[in-house]
């Protein structure tokens, strides 16, 4: 007489809910099968997951078979990346990098010549993770690429490399892309520059570049570089009609503890935004001007318990 384990219910179980008619029942039996923590059971099914007819359920098992490590995983996940629906290219392309497999590189610098649109990004996106050097020349050849998804993928590549010989280009990326995105993530890219000086210029364009996503990253990038000669360029920031760019200005005038920025960042102190109070309590602490007493002793009566508590702290480190 044959015995039925437990195991084998599960794995019945597993199978009548992967090949439910109902997509979403499908995709919660992969994770299922995923915490099931059995890898022979759980790799042939992930893999034959990927030729379902659901883009999320193609793409819950390809983001799912990064936790196994195998010729056969990796094989399948480099046949998806040319998939249909750009999200399961992600998610292989996540895996793939997820996989750490320096060997995985070339092959993929092989599959970029044939690819194009959301193949070409997800390639991209997992040679970024990978680090591979060998993907500066492509990355660089890409950012001019019709497909503003694979520019974006390159563009992110160049900034994981950090090579200097990026620099340029990434600097035409930030001021002259027509996509948003792709400038905002150039922009985020120029904070690795070994000489900043040499990015300024392009820094300083952007922070009147249309979108404020990207003058919020222009004026982290700032922060991140130490760029003390664009101060005033970062009070102008404080004025921005947007208070998540001015948000990000209060930071970097904090690190860089500028104190001509006081009066804006005092002005800050009481902007209807909870958030913006708070970061320019904390960069008004960091800056330690005595000058900036008088707002922030005022500051301690605001509604907010958290802009308060930093108040406090920006006080004490003031006058310690």
């Amino acid at each position: 007489m044959t015995t039925i384990t437990a195991q084998d219910t599960i794995a019945v179980q597993l199978n009548a809910r992967l090949t439910d008619t109902d997509p979403e029942i499908r995709r919660i039996a992969l994770m299922d099968l995923v915490d099931s923590e059995d890898e022979a059971l759980a790799v042939p099914l992930l893999i034959d997951a990927l030729k379902d007819v659901d883009g999320n359920v193609r793409a819950e098992a390809a983001a799912a078979l990064e936790g196994y490590e195998s010729e056969e995983v990796v094989t399948a996940l480099l046949g998806i990346l040319a998939d249909s629906d750009p999200k399961v290219c992600a998610a292989a392309a996540l895996s793939l990098g997820e996989l750490k497999d320096r060997d995985l590189g070339q092959t993929l610098l092989g599959a970029l010549a044939a690819a194009s649109g959301h193949a070409k990004a997800a390639i991209f996106r997992a040679l970024r993770e990978l680090r591979v050097q060998g993907s500066l020349a492509p990355a660089l050849a890409a950012i001019t690429d019709t497909h503003a998804e694979v520019r974006q993928a390159a563009v992110g590549v160049l900034g994981y490399l950090r090579d200097p010989q990026a620099l340029e280009p990434l600097t035409q990326v930030a001021t002259e892309d027509h996509d948003a995105e792709v400038r905002r993530i150039a922009v985020g890219a120029l904070g690795f520059a070994p000489q900043p000086a040499a990015v300024f210029p392009a820094l300083i364009k952007v922070l009147n570049d249309p979108s404020w996503q990207v003058r919020e990253e222009a004026v982290m990038t700032l922060g991140k570089l130490r760029a003390t000669e664009t101060i005033p360029q970062l009070i102008d920031a404080m004025r921005d009609d947007y208070w998540q760019v001015r948000i990000k200005a209060a930071r970097s005038l904090g690190k860089l503890k500028s104190s001509t920025a006081v009066p804006v960042l005092a002005d800050a102190l009481f902007h209807s935004v909870s958030n913006l109070r708070k970061e320019a309590a904390v960069a008004l602490g960091e800056i330690g001007d005595p000058s900036a007493l008088p707002a922030l002793e005022k500051a301690l009566e605001d509604p907010d318990p958290d802009v308060r508590k930093l108040t406090k702290l920006a006080i004490s480190q003031i006058t310690q």
